[in-house]
């Protein structure tokens, strides 16, 4: 039964189903990978938002059902897997907490230097683009059923709504940053929004030194001398969380880490860094640059 894995390079969650298909011995045609564009904005076409309603990354089609959570998502793969691995355990709930989030960690931005960085950077391009795109499939016919949807992420996005003590977090990040990025925001917003950047910061710092060190053997895997369930989440949280420090390649980014975070990254988290970096499925997923 074929499977369909639809993934973005840019994605970090993408990311960790792409480690896992290549440690786990999938070849077409049993899996079938497709790219969704995430600066464009794709995912919120009503094609994608029939598969995923929540419009996100990865995303798995099996036999016309869908699976729409990373963590679902992997924990199929690894189930129908011809490559076993140890399967996952409460490690995948707590490297997807809010408070780790990688995706903010790549677009927080802490104060005016940060601002002025992030808004000539990916940051722009990405929410500038993603608000044109949800402009563009609101006039679509075909998107309807989704009007609700696409208006509630096109207000967040646009910085209409604004409320940091959100429930929903990963709403709030997006649209919080493209209107201070885009000078619009207000003064209160643009100093509250710097404040919910260095706290995250400060919450990410926790989880590389604290932790993560203590879901992590003194050396090789969760899953043992090869990578199980769990890693495939860890592992690419860690990688993201690398590439916002400025690391480029497997080469600098224990030295990243460490220099953006004010200390030296905990030992166990410098070995698994190097056991992952080893490994010919990281050096595919990230042949071209971490995301």
């Amino acid at each position: 039964m074929t499977k369909i894995l639809y993934v973005f390079a840019g994605s970090v969650w993408a990311a960790a189903a792409e480690l896992a298909i290549a440690e786990l011995g999938y070849t077409e045609p049993n899996l079938i990978v497709k790219t969704v564009n995430l600066i464009e904005g794709e995912n919120f076409s009503p094609d994608f938002i029939k598969k995923n309603p929540n419009a996100t990354l990865p995303t798995l089609e099996e036999d016309g059902k869908f699976y729409t959570t990373t963590a679902d998502v992997i924990a199929v793969l690894v189930k129908d897997a011809p490559n076993k691995v140890k399967a996952g355990t409460s490690i995948v709930q707590t490297i997807h907490d809010d408070k780790y989030d990688p995706n903010f960690a790549m677009l927080l931005t802490r104060n005016e230097e940060e601002l002025a960085i992030k808004s000539k950077g990916l940051a722009g391009l990405f929410l500038g683009n993603r608000q044109k795109a949800l402009e563009k499939y609101l006039q679509d016919p075909a998107a309807a059923p989704y009007k609700t949807f696409l208006e509630g992420k096109k207000a967040f996005n646009g910085g209409k709504l604004f409320n940091f003590l959100s429930k929903h977090y990963l709403l709030t990040w997006t649209q919080g940053l493209l209107a201070v990025v885009n000078g619009t925001a207000s003064a209160e917003h643009k100093a509250g929004f710097f404040a919910q950047s260095q706290a995250h910061f400060a919450s990410v710092k926790t989880g590389l030194y604290e932790v993560v060190p203590g879901l992590l053997p003194e050396s090789g895997f969760i899953g043992g001398e090869i990578p199980g369930e769990d890693d495939f989440h860890v592992g690419a949280w860690l990688t993201r969380i690398a590439a916002t420090t400025g690391a480029t390649s497997a080469d600098n980014g224990v030295e990243s880490l460490g220099k953006a975070y004010g200390g030296p990254v905990p030992a166990k988290v410098a070995a698994y860094w190097a056991a992952w970096t080893a490994r010919p499925s990281w050096k595919k997923v990230y042949a071209s640059s971490l995301h």
